[in-house]
C-alpha cells in the first residue's frame, strides 16, 4: 500500500507541475521569440528608412557598407528587395531568398507590416524573417529584409526549459522525501491493525492494536477493533469454558450412572441382560463422545508449545501400536525413516491414532493401510516453505467427492456407517491439530478406491539436518517396513 500510495501521490504532483511548467515554458519561448522579433524589426524599419533615399538617388554604397557592417557584426543577412523581386543591396554575395522569405516579401510589397506569425521552438531551425515595404509618397517601392538565425535564442530556450526541469525534479524528489514518512505515518496504523489480525487469526486471543500514531480516524478504527476483539475472545474463551465446564461435569454422573446400571446385573431377570449390556455400551460411548469434545476443545484452543517431531519415527511407532488393535487389516509403514517436522507437542501422534482408527473401522475386512512419510520437499504454491506430508491411505470403499468437502466436520458420519462405532470427532481433531501445528490436513480419493488423508506439517531443521537439505538426514534412507496384524 506504501508504494501505490507514493505512486498516486507523485502522478498528483506530476500532473500540477505539468499544469503550472509546461504554460510557463510556452510563455518562455514567447517571450525570447517577441525579444528578437522587436530588435529585428526595429533594425528592418531602419534599413527600410535608408533604403528610400538611396534608392531615390541611385547611390546604394552607403546603404550596401550599412547592411554589410550590419551582417558581419550580427551574422543576420540584410536585402533591398525591388517591386520585381529582385535584390537591389545585400548584405552578402549570393544571398538566396527561400521560401518564408519570398511569402514575407509578397505581404511587404502589398503595404503589409511583418508580425510574429510563429514561436522559436528549440526544435525549430527555421531562420526568423522580417520585412518591411519601403515606400515613397505613398507607394510601396521596395523591401528591406532580414533574416535572422534563431540558434542563439533556441539555446536560451533549452536552457530556461532545463532550468524548469531541474526545479519540477527537485521538487519530486522534495515531496518524495517528505512523503515517504508522512505515508508511512499514515498507514502504521493499517500495518498494526493487520499484524494484529493474523495474530488473532493464530489463536493469539490476546493481541491488540496499540493506536498510538496515525490519524485520529485510524486510531478510533484501532480503538473499535480492540473491543470488538476483546469482545470476541470473551466470547469465544467462555464458549470453551462453558463446553470444558460441562465436559468434565457431565463424566462423573456419568461414570456413577454407568456403575449403578452394572451394579443391577444381579437383580435382573435373563430376559433383561441385552438391554443392560445396550445401556452399558451407550453409557461408554456418550464417555467416549465427551472425551473427544474435551479433546476438541483443547485442540482447538491455541497458545499449544511448539516443537520439532521426527514423523518418520512417530509414523512407525503409531503403526506398530495399532497392530493389535487392527484385527484383519494390514497395516504398512512407508517412506523415509526421518522428516523433522514442526508440530503441536504430541499433536502428530494423536493425528495419526484419529486417521488410522478411521481406516481400520472403515476400510473393511483385509483392506491395507499403508502410512507414508514424505521427506521435506517445497510445494508449488509455496516454494519458500518446505513442508512434511504424511499420507494415511486405505483401500476401502472410499468416500464420494461430496462426502470428502464435509468429512472434517464435527459429528459427521457417512451415511453407509452410521451404525459403526465413533462419534465422528476424529477427524475435526485431526484438523484442528494440524491446524494448529502450522500445517492442514486433506482428504482425497484413492483410485481405483479408497481413501487417503494427507496431513502437511512445517517441515524444521534440525542439527544433524543442514539447511536447504530437501531430503533425509546423513545416513538415513527410506524405509518400506510391513507390519500384519497378530505378526502375521
Amino acid at each position: 500500500m506504501l508504494r501505490r500510495l507514493l505512486v498516486v501521490y507523485a502522478s498528483l504532483l506530476l500532473l500540477v507541475l505539468a499544469a503550472l511548467e509546461i504554460p510557463l515554458a510556452v510563455a518562455v519561448a514567447a517571450r525570447d521569440t517577441q525579444t528578437l522579433f522587436i530588435d529585428q524589426l526595429n533594425d528592418t524599419a531602419r534599413f527600410a528608412s535608408l533604403a528610400e533615399p538611396a534608392l531615390r538617388t541611385g547611390e546604394p554604397a552607403t546603404l550596401r557598407a550599412e547592411l554589410t557592417r550590419y551582417d558581419g557584426l550580427y551574422g543576420i543577412a540584410a536585402a533591398i528587395v525591388d517591386q520585381d523581386g529582385r535584390i537591389v543591396v545585400s548584405s552578402r554575395p549570393g544571398l538566396r531568398l527561400g521560401g518564408a522569405a519570398r511569402a514575407r516579401l509578397r505581404a511587404a510589397l502589398s503595404g503589409d507590416r511583418s508580425g510574429i506569425q510563429e514561436v522559436v521552438w528549440p526544435w525549430r531551425r527555421a531562420p526568423l524573417v522580417v520585412a518591411e515595404p519601403v515606400g515613397r509618397g505613398g507607394e510601396v517601392v521596395a523591401t528591406a529584409i532580414t533574416i535572422s538565425p534563431t540558434d542563439a535564442v533556441r539555446s536560451r530556450i533549452t536552457t530556461r526549459w532545463t532550468e524548469l526541469a531541474a526545479a519540477g525534479l527537485a521538487a519530486m524528489l522534495g515531496f518524495g522525501l517528505a512523503a515517504i514518512p508522512l505515508t508511512r505515518w499514515v498507514l502504521r496504523p493499517v500495518r498494526e491493525l493487520d499484524e494484529v489480525t493474523g495474530e488473532l487469526s493464530a489463536g493469539q486471543w490476546q493481541a491488540r492494536v496499540p493506536g498510538t500514531t496515525g490519524p485520529a480516524e485510524l486510531r478510533r478504527l484501532g480503538e473499535h477493533f480492540n473491543t470488538m476483539a476483546a469482545a470476541m475472545s470473551r466470547v469465544l474463551e467462555q464458549q470453551k469454558a462453558f463446553v470444558s465446564y460441562a465436559g468434565h461435569q457431565l463424566r462423573n454422573p456419568l461414570g456413577t450412572l454407568r456403575l449403578r446400571v452394572e451394579n443391577l446385573a444381579p437383580h435382573l431377570p435373563p430376559a433383561g441382560e441385552r438391554d443392560l449390556a445396550l445401556a452399558i455400551d451407550e453409557a461408554t460411548r456418550l464417555g467416549r463422545i465427551l472425551d473427544e469434545i474435551l479433546a476438541l476443545v483443547r485442540a482447538e484452543g491455541g497458545n499449544y508449545r511448539i516443537c520439532v517431531v521426527d514423523c518418520g519415527r512417530v509414523a512407525r511407532e503409531r503403526v506398530s501400536a495399532w497392530r493389535h488393535e487392527s484385527s484383519g487389516v494390514r497395516l504398512r509403514c512407508r517412506g523415509a525413516n526421518h522428516a523433522a517436522a514442526l508440530a503441536v507437542q504430541g499433536g502428530l501422534g494423536q493425528i495419526l491414532d484419529a486417521l488410522i482408527d478411521n481406516a481400520v473401522k472403515f476400510a473393511g475386512p483385509d483392506a491395507t493401510v499403508t502410512v507414508t512419510v514424505s521427506r521435506p520437499y517445497r510445494p508449488a504454491d509455496a516454494p519458500d516453505e518446505p513442508v512434511v506430508a504424511i499420507e494415511v491411505a486405505d483401500d476401502g470403499p472410499g468416500l464420494s467427492e461430496a462426502d470428502l468437502a464435509v468429512a472434517v466436520q464435527r459429528f459427521w458420519r457417512a451415511p453407509a456407517h452410521q451404525n459403526v462405532d465413533g462419534t465422528g470427532l476424529g477427524l475435526a481433531i485431526a484438523s484442528a491439530l494440524a491446524e494448529a501445528s502450522g500445517g492442514g490436513l486433506l482428504l482425497l480419493p484413492v483410485r481405483p478406491h479408497g481413501l487417503r488423508a494427507r496431513v502437511v506439517l512445517p517441515a524444521a531443521v534440525s542439527s544433524a539436518w543442514p539447511s536447504g537439505s530437501s531430503g533425509p538426514p546423513p545416513g538415513a534412507a527410506a524405509a518400506d517396513s510391513s507390519i500384519s496384524p497378530r505378526g502375521g
